[in-house]
């Protein structure tokens, strides 16, 4: 029986791109599996493995995410309750935050203790947004992450984003870039992972994140 992903439109940009890549690597691992987009509290909650994606501002991303009837409500049933393997992509993983201070002071779902702050790099060459490719390097807890292990440490991705995830418990920061200082390329705890980069635009190396996801059995 095909394995139902969902991923969730919310109107947050990069939802179509995000299901493709999803689809690409499931067909790459010969997994059957049934890609959703969809705006519906009904299928997430009926969903076996979720994906929320995330492009702009994180207060904007946070109210439409709970502007969709149910929609918080079901997350948090899949998730937290029936523990659910869950993975937030850029701002999609830094809602996983208590809170963002991007244009203000924002709620995020509070899954993940931290909160969202603006870059600021050390060396003033450095611009913010940060765009481009960087390696990720993998902390401790990273390489001995089930869902990570098959991942290279280094591995090249593709980030741009403004604002990044500070993680308040160190157990919970499974690998970071540098850029002017330390950045959290990924946070996770239990059921739950979030990359600040893009996977879907991370070509084979995305790819093996998305596999790696698939696989994954928390």
């Amino acid at each position: 029986m095909a394995e139902r992903i969902a991923v969730i439109d919310y109107g947050a940009g990069n939802l179509r791109s995000v299901a493709k890549a999803v689809e690409a690597a499931a067909t790459d691992l010969g997994h059957a599996a049934q890609v959703i987009v969809t705006a519906s509290a009904a299928t997430v909650a009926g969903a076996d493995r979720i994906v929320l994606p995330g492009v702009g501002a994180f207060g904007q991303c946070a109210a439409a995410l709970r502007a969709v009837p149910g929609m918080e409500e079901a997350l948090t049933a899949a998730v937290l309750a029936q523990g659910k393997p869950f993975l937030g992509v850029c701002v999609g993983m830094q809602l996983l935050a208590r809170r963002s201070t991007e244009h203000g002071v924002h709620q995020g779902l509070g899954w993940i203790p931290g909160e969202v702050v603006r870059l600021e790099p050390t060396d003033p060459m450095l611009k913010v947004p940060h765009m481009g490719w960087k390696p990720v390097a993998m902390t401790l807890e990273g390489l001995k992450h089930p869902a990570l292990q098959a991942i290279g440490d280094r591995a090249q991705t593709y980030f741009v984003h403004s604002y990044h995830f500070r993680a308040a418990d160190r157990r919970q920061l499974l690998a970071t870039c540098d850029y002017g200082g330390e950045v959290a390329a990924i946070v996770g705890r239990d059921n739950i992972l979030g990359v600040q980069f893009h996977p879907e635009k991370s070509q084979k190396v995305g790819l093996g994140y998305l596999h790696a996801f698939l696989k994954w059995k928390p």
